[in-house]
């Protein structure tokens, strides 16, 4: 998306390239080469081995390949690229075709690795012809917020390898950083028990990631309840309200509902429900989940909690952050695979998880 970060992330790894001994070229069609210049003095990004050129035409960029002869090239973007020899503006899709051909002929010619940077349609998607994904052999994804600093990288297509890592980075006015641990991100004070939150454990890829939860249930004022959520699926939210409401008999249909996230990570997995529910239930309630607790879970419509894919492996990463109790569904897990010092609580439907960590008398 326009201001993600994108152009910091390249020019990062450009500079890095660069500081091994290899040579860079670096062709911008959406700025000047002095104002990616300053963007690179600015997070630290000026190397010896790296050229900048601003170009849009097709022809002037095979000529500044071909007189730097690099190993790395990088164009941002695809869509700022015309040819001559091909009718129409830049960013339709004879000019994309023919421009990201053209660049992937003299890729694979010289052995020369290539980033083409692509613009992304309203709903995420790569603009411009399918045939882009279908000729370059890696589709990266680059995600976040533009009001948080956490960037999430993401493989959709790989010819060499797997698509299910993700690498988190935190976006700075000095550089792009990588995260190894990025679940305190997602944290709020855990020094405090507060009505309305629950913590739960996501699947990036094959990356476990803390996550709280916090709901705010307040009795409507007037006319139809309000349901207002951020960086959770507004439709599995009210699904869960309306369990709440039949299985567990708590009244939240009369409640204007607020739930978000804490850090901007968005929650798109079923295994999050469990947490939504006790963070609702919680603010009704006005009763706080115990300290060090964790819940991980899909809720079913008739009530019941059904198991979620790769619960050992979540149980891990909170026992390595410090939780002491975890509510999962049951037959989930196995007790040679509950970490030391955690205490797992496998439940069979959501009434059960309401009542043993927020209690019955609401």
């Amino acid at each position: 998306e326009p201001g993600i970060g994108k152009s910091t992330l390249l020019l990062d790894v450009a500079a890095r390239t660069a500081r091994l001994g290899r040579r860079v070229l670096y062709v911008t069609g959406e700025e000047s080469a002095a104002q990616v210049r300053l963007r690179a003095e600015r997070i630290g990004a000026v190397a010896d081995g790296l050229y900048l050129a601003a170009e849009s035409d097709l022809g002037t960029v095979l000529a500044q390949i071909e007189r730097v002869s690099p190993d790395l090239f990088v164009l941002d973007s695809v869509q700022t690229i015309s040819s001559a020899e091909v009718d129409g503006a830049a960013g339709n899709v004879s000019q994309v075709r023919e421009v990201a051909a053209a660049v992937i002929g003299v890729a694979k010619e010289r052995d020369m690795s290539t980033l083409l940077v692509g613009h992304v349609t309203k709903d995420g998607g790569i603009a411009g012809p399918r045939v882009l994904e279908h000729l370059v052999d890696v589709v990266i994804g680059f995600e976040g917020d533009r009001h948080t600093r956490l960037r999430l990288v993401r493989a959709v297509k790989n010819r060499y390898g797997p698509t299910d890592e993700v690498g988190c980075f935190d976006l700075g006015e000095h550089g792009i950083l990588g995260l190894a641990d990025p679940s305190g991100l997602f944290l709020s004070s855990r020094d405090m028990e507060v009505p309305g939150t629950s913590v739960t454990v996501t699947l990036e890829g094959r990356r476990p990631l803390v996550c709280e939860v916090q709901s705010l249930m307040t009795r409507a004022s007037a006319g139809s309840p309000r349901r207002t959520t951020s960086g959770l699926d507004h439709s599995r939210i009210a699904m869960v309200l309306a369990v709440l409401e039949k299985h567990v008999r708590m009244p939240v249909g009369e409640c204007d509902c607020y739930v978000s996230t804490v850090g901007g990570v968005k929650l798109s997995e079923p295994a999050s429900d469990l947490a939504a529910a006790l963070a609702m239930a919680s603010s009704l309630a006005d009763r706080p989940l115990p300290r060090g607790t964790v819940v991980i879970g899909e809720v079913g419509l008739a009530g019941e909690l059904r198991p979620t894919a790769g619960v050992a492996r979540r149980l891990a990463e909170a026992g390595r952050l410090g939780f002491t109790r975890a509510v999962v569904p049951a037959g989930s897990v196995e007790a040679g695979d509950m970490p030391r010092g955690l205490q797992v609580h496998q439940v069979a439907r959501l009434a059960e998880a309401v009542r043993g960590l927020i209690g019955s008398d609401r």
